[in-house]
């Protein structure tokens, strides 16, 4: 009797560390969910709000959605060896779009990633706390604000302001407005329409704006990397570019 606790343990640790091995040599991935979720939610104003954690997203501005409404395509795959089983909800009110995954215990493994569709003319703040963020097709005001992860925004001509706090940021797009922070990452803004205003910066990170061919109001600076502007300047031109960071390169330049 006394030489069967040990016994039991020494079994349970073998069984346990065969789990983790399992897990850790699989790793959760959403893209394994081949049956997602999908709800529609009706949007009264002209503004969403996405509140997010722990779940990688896509939100698209589409004319393909019908106006008053916002599609949710949620994928989630996740185990727990001990502990609670791992749960994703979703919830909807005053314009205000959560996502939450709970994933926790001996050997948590989970992966969310949501796809979010809205109509075109509709406003998104973003506020993602860990995940990656990509957007595209939108023509009016964007915000996205991300704890732990990329973001990536395309095809877009409305205004922005984009910031990661461990993460590469990159814009693609035409928008005249364009303001865009990494406290740990690369910041990468092309235009392919002459800005208004472009203000990048990232704290730990290596700084790139790509411009159409046009004099431009300057200002860029590094505190330990090189510095390169090769746009025409024009301290009175009305197209202001602020690109700046205290530990990597800067480049302001015209696009190829």
């Amino acid at each position: 009797m006394a030489r069967s606790v040990p016994v039991r343990a020494a079994a349970m640790a073998v069984v346990t560390g065969v789990l983790v091995t399992g897990l850790s040599a699989c790793g959760a991935s959403a893209d394994d969910d081949t049956h997602p979720d999908h709800r529609s939610f009706p949007l009264h104003g002209r503004t969403l709000t996405v509140d997010s954690d722990n779940s990688q997203l896509e939100i698209v501005a589409t004319d393909s959605v019908r106006a008053g409404t916002v599609e949710v395509t949620r994928w989630f795959q996740g185990a727990v060896v001990i502990g609670h089983d791992p749960t994703v909800r979703w919830s909807f009110k005053d314009d205000r779009l959560v996502l939450r995954v709970h994933c926790s215990g001996f050997v948590a493994d989970c992966a969310a990633r949501h796809r979010i569709e809205v109509p075109r003319g509709i406003g998104v703040r973003v506020g993602n706390g860990d995940g990656s963020v990509r957007a595209r097709g939108f023509r009016d005001p964007l915000s996205i604000d991300t704890s732990d992860g990329a973001v990536r925004v395309t095809d877009s001509s409305g205004p922005l302001d984009l910031q990661s706090d461990d993460g590469s940021v990159r814009a693609d797009v035409s928008s005249r407005r364009v303001k865009a922070d990494s406290s740990d990452g690369t910041v990468h803004v092309t235009l392919s329409g002459v800005p208004d205003l472009v203000d990048v910066s990232s704290d730990d990170g290596a700084v790139t704006v790509d411009l159409p061919r046009s004099a431009y109001r300057v200002s860029a600076g590094s505190d330990d990397g090189a510095v390169s502007v090769s746009v025409p300047r024009d301290d009175s031109s009305p197209h202001r570019i602020a690109a700046h960071s205290p530990d990597g390169n800067v480049s302001v330049r015209t696009g190829k």
